[in-house]
């Protein structure tokens, strides 16, 4: 093996391969708190700009709201699971973890386009108003996230069936959960700023 051996940690840091990668993906990161930093403030600024549409306050449901925040928290935390799972070096606690996950966050992609589309019979578009093309680019970018995250855990969760717990694999799994909990934390601002905000002004 031309890469260096560390020998100690978890197994997804146990190469130097491994660490290099897993530091790269936290400088992604960082790169992607300054685009949802943007979106955020790109919001702020039109925030309350509803011109002859609807306001936030007429549309937003506490009820979607509560029930997209609780499934993608519920996932993070199932995602924690898996991350323990692994490192027990137990494949089939891994996996299974690693499904309801992904169940979690196409539960929350459903609730979001079901959102979407009542938001859009109600007369709200991202062209209604410059609140709403806020709110469709910040809320929409994340779904995006969202979905690239679960079809990226798709392809990883394939490779663990095939090849089961490896130091490659391991790593993979490890980096999906950074980036899904990273999403989470994003999606915890949405709901405060965006949904709580918008509903009591």
């Amino acid at each position: 093996m031309s890469e260096q051996e560390l020998k100690s940690g978890p197994l997804e840091y146990q190469t130097e391969d491994g660490q290099l990668k897993i530091i790269g993906f936290w400088i992604f990161l960082a790169a992607e708190l300054a685009l949802f930093a943007t979106l955020f403030a790109t919001y702020a600024v039109l925030f309350g700009r509803t011109a002859d549409g609807p306001t936030p306050g007429e549309l937003f449901e506490a009820k979607s709201a509560l029930i997209m925040t609780f499934l993608l928290l519920t996932s993070s935390f199932t995602c924690g699971i898996a991350i323990h799972e692994m490192r027990r070096g137990s494949k089939k606690g891994l996996i299974t973890w690693l499904i309801i996950t992904l169940i979690l966050g196409l539960a929350f992609l459903g609730f979001e386009v079901d959102e979407f589309i009542t938001y859009v019979h109600e007369g709200a578009t991202i062209q209604t108003s410059a609140f709403w093309s806020g709110f469709f680019i910040l809320t929409g970018t994340h779904g995006l996230h969202v979905t690239l995250g679960v079809g990226w855990a798709t392809m990883i969760l394939i490779q663990l069936f095939r090849r089961g717990i490896t130091k490659v694999t391991s790593r993979k799994i490890f980096v999906v959960g950074l980036y899904w909990h990273f999403l989470d934390v994003v999606w915890i601002f949405i709901f405060t700023s965006v949904y709580l905000i918008g509903m009591v002004m």
